[in-house]
């Protein structure tokens, strides 16, 4: 009898070896042991959830997590391997707004889950054993690698919802698009929405021309005051204005948006933004390419995007007012400069960086149209993996003031993809005017002269056999120079290239340093040849 319940009892005791199991029984375990036992634990929930409960806790709930831990283990190997094999499918899974919120809702609930295991893990820690000391220093360690894996995957839920938020705000939801001779064009239009406007007139326009293949792109700026612009075969305005958008001083490239707007809106039903399509036809026609896609951008969200970056730093060739108010319309002519932005290196926040794209005072529109590019050149090469991390919802809070875009939300990993094959590339640019043109010639355009150069912008490199032909062939270069700054009308420019090497002018030809004071004097006595004499060079720049 006594044999049987010794027996009995021998079964439901834990093995010596169990006992003496510091880990899963730490009861009598010295200090030493008990320190290193409590970060063990910690260090395992931080690593393999799950694996703490499994060897000194609830092993059932440990297995449970650990099943966890393996399947979103094996899910970011899979997205590891689509971000070297694909890295668009896996960005335009990520965008798709149900995947998205399934993907919130799973990071949201991983992270809670993760910290009911760290919660757990304090208890098998019992903090009750261990002197004051290293009690302290373990709850600390507990909180901070909480916080850091707990943490860090609810932030990462709650970012990827606002840009799940950014993404149904700014882009479509159409069909995607297809390249257009191996590229994709996109017009970009900035201008102020005012209250007091039925439609928008951008202020300036350009397109942003990529190759499909290699990200190499392009930007070709329009001027805003283009006369007889030239609808595309395919645009209903092409029946209103068959042999272009031509009706006087009035009928400018940049007034298309308002007319349509106000006028002929049902020739283009279902369209969310009639005079934004009406002006990328006319844009299309005018150019000879086919732009695919427009985002028109509200000045006042231009700013914010800047400032969200935290600035943009550009080399700028001459001083650039800040203008004050208009006193005559008629001539151009503002009063005192509420400011100046310097010749040499600037970082420039969104304010500034908004006045040194779209000021025209003293110089004419072409060296602004110069300054806008450098300014999308900066931007592009600044917005680097880094800044788009640490201030990414100021970034998208910002993006969002993008006013209209019927660029597709199902092609977004296309684009990021083709963004950062540009990244270091040189940006070829040209411009429907000086330097490229002569300054009349948005006057009166020669729209095949236009074509040709807009070809040899866009013209695919030579292939490796063909490079030694290139090479003996004189390049095609602007002609001389006229007195109003472009090249003589009937020569055929060359792009030109992205190029830093200026000399910004920050001193008089006497050698004199330029200052504010010494801009606001000749201002102030009416002398206003002494001033553009003195910025002429403001159009030249470059990013830094």
């Amino acid at each position: 009898m006594s044999k049987s319940f010794a027996a009995a009892q021998q079964t439901k005791q834990p093995t010596k070896g169990a006992l003496t199991d510091p880990v899963r029984y730490p009861s009598g375990s010295g200090q030493r042991v008990l320190i290193k036992r409590a970060f063990l634990l910690i260090l395992l929930t931080l690593l393999v959830p799950g694996s703490a409960q499994t060897v000194a806790g609830n092993r059932r709930l440990g297995r449970r997590a650990l099943r966890v831990t393996l399947t979103v283990w094996a899910l970011v190997i899979v997205a590891l391997i689509l971000l070297l094999v694909s890295r668009p499918t896996l960005i335009n899974l990520v965008a798709d707004p149900v995947t998205s919120l399934v993907l919130v809702i799973v990071l949201t609930a991983l992270s809670l889950g993760w910290a009911v295991l760290f919660v757990n893990t304090l208890r098998l820690i019992r903090p009750a054993l261990l002197e004051t000391r290293a009690r302290a220093a373990v709850v600390v360690t507990l909180v901070l690698a909480m916080l850091l894996s707990s943490g860090s995957l609810g932030y990462a839920a709650y970012l990827l919802n606002v840009g799940r938020d950014a993404i149904g705000t700014i882009f479509a939801s159409g069909p995607a698009m297809e390249p257009s001779e191996g590229r994709y064009n996109f017009l970009m239009m900035g201008g102020d929405a005012g209250a007091d406007r039925t439609g928008r007139r951008p202020d300036s326009l350009s397109v942003i021309s990529v190759d499909a293949k290699t990200g190499k792109s392009a930007i070709i700026s329009i001027p805003r005051n283009l006369q007889n612009a030239q609808f595309s075969e395919d645009s209903p305005m092409r029946k209103i204005y068959p042999d272009g958008y031509d009706c006087g001083d009035e009928c400018l490239i940049n007034a298309i948006n308002t007319e349509v707007t106000n006028k002929y809106k049902n020739l283009y039903p279902g369209v969310e933004d009639p005079g934004a399509q009406a002006t990328l036809e006319a844009v299309s026609g005018t150019l000879g390419i086919k732009v695919q896609a427009y985002v028109l951008v509200d000045m006042d969200g231009f700013a914010k995007l800047i400032d969200a970056m935290g600035g943009i730093r550009i080399k700028a060739g001459g001083w650039v007012p800040i203008s004050g108010e208009t006193i005559d319309e008629a001539n151009g002519i503002h009063g005192m400069p509420l400011g100046w932005i310097p010749a040499g290196d600037n970082t420039l926040d969104g304010y500034h960086a908004l006045w040194y794209g779209r000021s025209r005072e003293f110089v004419d529109d072409y060296a602004r149209i110069a300054r806008q590019q450098c300014v999308q050149q900066a931007m592009l090469k600044q917005l680097d993996p880094a800044t788009l991390l640490t201030k990414f919802e100021d970034i998208v809070k910002a993006g969002t003031k993008v006013v209209d875009s019927n660029i597709s939300s199902s092609q977004l990993g296309s684009f990021v993809d083709l963004a950062m094959k540009s990244k270091g590339q040189p940006v070829s640019r040209l411009t429907i005017g000086p330097p490229d043109f002569d300054a009349s010639f948005s006057t009166v355009p020669d729209f095949e002269k236009i074509h040709q150069a807009v070809d040899k912008l866009l013209a695919p490199a030579p292939a490796a056999g063909a490079a030694d032909d290139s090479l003996r062939q004189p390049a095609v270069a602007p002609g001389p120079l006229s007195a109003a700054g472009g090249a003589q009308p009937g020569t055929q420019p060359a792009p030109s290239p992205t190029s830093s090497d200026f000399t910004p002018v920050t001193t008089t030809p006497e050698g004199e340093p330029i200052t504010e004071e010494m801009l606001n004097e000749f201002k102030r006595n009416g002398d206003e040849q002494s001033i553009r004499n003195l910025v002429a060079t403001n159009g030249q720049c470059a990013p830094l």
